[in-house]
């Protein structure tokens, strides 16, 4: 039997949800094969594997195994690692894959606790369960052997992202956060300032008293048409890649939260409802080494703030960070617009290998010397930032995909700063 099925066994035999199979119709092996009907049309692929991680700190489980996706392993460019967001795995990024494999080693892992990854326990408390995330990520890069690599994560994946670039500095080349979830604070008038979407809603009401995705569990065998009624748009966004993603999205990630709410169960502590993080991070990159480049990518549509990118750009004179929108996008940045954003991974990759920075727009930030005497005033400040802001987007939304009602937000939202 092969390595990574005996692992899925272990992990299935050691699952409270093993006594609810009846009720729940969902395994690891099941989940196996749904990853691989998404992942078979992929050229690059190499061989997945389990990579054996030592103790991770506080955690029951001696060791731990996560699920790893390797794309053209053998290229001698800067490896790229792909963390996903909140309640989805690795074979999401199937529409990134093979563009970016094409010029270095891609890795794709299933965060520890989500996907095809061990689901051990995790603390209760939001700081330690956050450290046991990157010390798995820490001790993933130990196993094997990477010296470097672009870090890009997206939603709760640009959250430990960010994380682990501020642990970890010398491990990035480059940290790419796309629609990173658990930036800014959570304001008080949440309702009145962003038009979330019914699912996210939904989510965060359950979320307050239970675990995010508790209900599509307890629903037992109805589980999967709920999850495919429910988010008919995440199919639409494969359907050019998978001729069955009406079927295998859905079948996929449902397979992926019917397990055992490990890695849940730590987003849970983690956030302070379900769009906001108890600890948000845009106040602690001032912790993050000022050569550590960034760039943030946002999709036009997204229900994410991308506010806190632009605070970022402007509070960190001395580093690069670039704000990319991409216009008629939402959350889910790298596949609805998946040509757009390998573009500008690859770009970024391309910078990377020859030890320079993509080019940013020009913007005209305070002076180091202003700076250090404290001789600006605070609406100086604020023009400082508006403009910021506005050079970027104008820089970066795509002329040729443009749209009136994406434009009126941003005017709306620039007003607000104003």
């Amino acid at each position: 039997m092969p390595d990574d099925v005996i692992m899925e066994v272990q992990n299935h035999q050691a699952s409270w949800m093993s006594n609810w199979f009846k009720w729940c119709p969902t395994s690891m092996e099941l989940l196996r094969e749904a990853e691989k009907r998404i992942l078979e049309n992929l050229t690059t692929l190499g061989a997945g594997k389990y990579v054996e991680l030592s103790c991770i700190p506080d955690m029951e489980k001696e060791s731990s195994q996560v699920w790893t996706l390797r794309a053209n392993t053998g290229s001698p460019n800067t490896p790229l690692l792909l963390l996903h967001g909140f309640g989805s795995g690795s074979a999401l990024w199937c529409l990134n894959i093979d563009a970016l494999a094409a010029h270095r080693p891609v890795y794709a892992m299933d965060i520890l606790g989500f996907g095809r990854s061990s689901r051990p326990k995790f603390h209760s408390d939001a700081i330690h369960a956050e450290k046991q995330f990157i010390s798995s990520i820490e001790g993933w890069r130990e196993a094997l052997g990477l010296e470097k690599f672009i870090l890009l994560g997206h939603s709760f994946g640009g959250f430990l992202a960010a994380s682990y670039a501020i642990k970890y500095p010398d491990r990035v080349a480059h940290l790419v956060l796309a629609d990173p979830w658990g930036f800014p604070e959570r304001p008080l008038d949440v309702d009145e300032r962003y038009n979330l979407p019914l699912w996210a809603k939904a989510l965060g009401t359950v979320a307050q008293y239970f675990n995010p995705l508790s209900i599509l569990r307890l629903a037992g065998p109805l589980g999967p048409g709920i999850l495919q009624k429910a988010r008919p748009d995440m199919t639409k966004k494969f359907a050019g890649l998978l001729p069955n993603a009406d079927e295998a999205i859905p079948s996929y990630l449902y397979h992926c939260n019917a397990q055992t709410p490990s890695g849940e169960s730590a987003f849970h502590s983690l956030m302070s409802g379900f769009g906001w993080a108890k600890f948000p991070m845009f106040h602690r990159l001032d912790a993050l080494q000022q050569e550590v480049p960034i760039t943030l990518i946002y999709g036009s549509r997204s229900w994410v703030d991308r506010d806190p990118g632009f605070q970022i750009k402007y509070s960190r004179q001395n580093s690069y960070v670039d704000v990319q929108i991409l216009q008629g996008a939402g959350h889910h940045v790298y596949a609805d617009r998946a040509d757009r954003f390998n573009t500008l991974v690859n770009k970024i990759g391309k910078h990377v290998d020859s030890g320079t920075l993509p080019d940013l727009p020009s913007a005209e930030p305070y002076s180091s010397s202003a700076r250090d005497t404290g001789a600006f005033s605070v609406n100086d400040t604020l023009n400082k930032f508006i403009n910021v802001r506005h050079d970027t987007v104008q820089g970066r939304i795509d002329a040729d995909d443009s749209d009136d009602d994406d434009d009126d937000v941003l005017k709306e939202k620039s007003n607000q700063s104003s």
